[in-house]
């Protein structure tokens, strides 16, 4: 009798264990990512900074423009260059060979960038790692080695990244024609560690409604058990906040995204502030998506929340650097 309970409870414990590997598979598995066959090339490059050694990658397409607009493609927090680009699944990289231009993937310092967040408990905070001298150093090494448009020079990122994002835009306006943040909304005016922008950018916000990390309605933002980084303002306030230092009134223009995926359960809805003489500003509402990058096909981990099939991020952006509205695919 004793024997057949433990065969019993054995083959139980068996059952457990499998189920808690499937679920950890079926909330991490992200999927794989192979590097396009494309007919420009990839080059590495680092600088001495602050006393650091600082590096980055570059995609230099064959249909290079010149002078060529520049986007630094900033990672979120414990990631790199490469994780940035295998993220975005090369989209950048493909889109710079359809308009010309040069994405950049830099490190962060341990993996993080020293953003506006006055908590954050990360090294490239604490210590004050100077970021924003290194972007701009970037740009003077890449303007040695290319014809840069230094009237074009954008910064887009991804949580951590768009948040330093946001620093660029508030302290270094003078560079940078734009910014693009993911999942990333702008710290409360006690967790802002920044000087406040001293004139605006064009500037795309995009969010998820169900992102896990970076509550879309304002609150704290959580890693892992880590709340550090502390409070956050909407991702509407967040928006509204770019469109007043532009120069907007009023609600910006509503509009909703017709459904291209049928195979996820999101939607888009953008608001647009937009005008002569003014910088524009926009935000992409993901419906449903999670602390995500949005593509049509690949997905990042589930335990990040879901991620939209309703665009692509790297062809959106770009469009928004470009023509100062990100717009549905197909609509001129």
């Amino acid at each position: 009798m004793l024997k057949r309970l433990l065969i019993i409870l054995a083959g139980l414990l068996a059952l457990l264990a499998a189920g808690a590997m499937l679920a950890a598979w079926w909330y991490l598995y992200s999927d794989d990512v192979q590097a396009p066959d494309l007919p420009g090339h990839m080059a590495s490059d680092s600088l001495q900074h602050d006393g650091l050694n600082r590096s980055w990658q570059a995609y230099i397409p064959a249909s290079l423009s010149a002078p060529a607009p520049v986007v630094m493609i900033l990672h979120g927090s414990r990631g790199s260059g490469q994780r940035m680009l295998e993220g975005t699944r090369y989209g950048f990289n493909i889109a710079a060979e359809r308009h010309g231009f040069i994405p950049v993937y830099p490190d962060g310092f341990e993996q993080h960038w020293n953003d506006c967040r006055a908590g954050a408990a990360y090294t490239a905070n604490l210590r004050d790692i100077d970021d924003v001298g290194f972007i701009r150093a970037m740009v003077e090494k890449l303007a040695t080695q290319h014809e840069v448009d230094r009237s074009r020079i954008y910064v887009a990122g991804m949580s951590n990244g768009g948040q330093m994002a946001y620093r660029m835009g508030f302290e270094a306006p003078d560079l940078v024609a734009g910014i693009a943040a993911i999942a990333a909304n702008l710290p409360v005016d006690d967790n802002l560690d920044c000087e406040r922008a001293a004139r605006p950018v064009a500037t795309l916000v995009v969010n998820g409604t169900a992102d896990p990390v970076n509550p879309y309605a304002g609150g704290v933002v959580t890693v892992g058990g880590d709340s550090s980084r502390g409070l956050v303002r909407s991702a509407a306030d967040t928006a509204r906040y770019w469109a007043e230092l532009a120069g907007y009134a009023g609600k910006g223009a509503f509009a909703v995204w017709p459904e291209r995926s049928a195979d996820d359960s999101t939607s888009v809805e953008s608001t647009l502030w937009s005008a002569a003489g003014k910088q524009p500003v926009q935000l992409l509402t993901v419906v449903g998506g999670g602390h995500t990058i949005p593509h049509p096909v690949f997905r990042l981990p589930r335990i990040l929340g879901p991620t939209s099939h309703e665009f692509e991020a790297a062809e959106v952006i770009w469009e928004f650097f470009a023509t100062g509205e990100s717009r549905p695919l197909g609509v001129d």
